[in-house]
């Protein structure tokens, strides 16, 4: 019988105003009761964002939001998903850009498990990704790669940024992953993606 993988994704650094945090469905560290009622859950999540923001929900901003939180939850975080979900917004109607970070057992050799994580030698984009080293205070050194994809039920490109690291002092690999065809989008998130992968941590219970 394997060993239970017991690190998991530390979120304590992380700034929470441009996110909504969605944690896993499965693993160490869930249940948690956000699942219980994710669609009450969310709809106090929109009002937090509408309250953050100081602006007026008017009399459907805050149903309207919440159904569209609850919405991304349920198609991102199936059940039996165990990565955590981070809905980026500027303002409470975005359309959230959805960024996910999930933890693993150490994969060898470190260098390629990083490429394989990050997509660095995807042979499917529509250039060379481009690849770049990422340090991380809490990860230690990493990769990150942006490139963009085509896809099947599209004619738009999609714009795609991943992060990865080996931490071997727990022995875990951790990666971060979104994409979106709003290339504007993920752009302008830039920054605050960027800082997410600065902020998370590991913890081991």
């Amino acid at each position: 019988m394997s060993e239970e993988f017991w690190p998991i994704i530390d979120i304590e650094y992380v700034d929470a105003y441009p996110w909504v945090i969605i944690p896993p469905r499965a693993g160490p560290s869930a249940p948690f009761e956000e699942w219980e009622d994710v669609h009450g859950w969310c709809l106090e999540r929109a009002e937090d964002l509408w309250a953050d923001r100081q602006l007026s929900p008017g009399p459907s901003g805050v149903p309207f939001v919440g159904e569209t939180l609850a919405r991304c939850a349920e198609a991102l975080c199936p059940p039996g998903s165990d990565h955590w979900l981070f809905l980026h917004l500027d303002h409470p109607t975005d359309i959230p850009l959805p960024v996910c970070a999930a933890i693993g057992p150490a994969q060898e050799p470190r260098e390629a498990t990083l490429r394989t994580l990050t997509e660095a030698d995807d042979t499917t984009a529509v250039e060379p990704p481009v690849v770049k080293s990422f340090v991380s205070p809490y990860l230690g050194s990493g990769i990150t790669t942006f490139r963009y994809v085509t896809q099947e039920d599209s004619p738009h490109l999609a714009a795609c940024v991943r992060y990865a690291w080996q931490v071997e002092e727990h022995g875990a690999d951790v990666v971060i992953w979104t994409g979106t065809e709003d290339v504007a989008r993920i752009l302008n998130a830039a920054d605050d993606v960027e800082e997410l992968a600065r902020s998370l941590a590991i913890f081991v219970p």
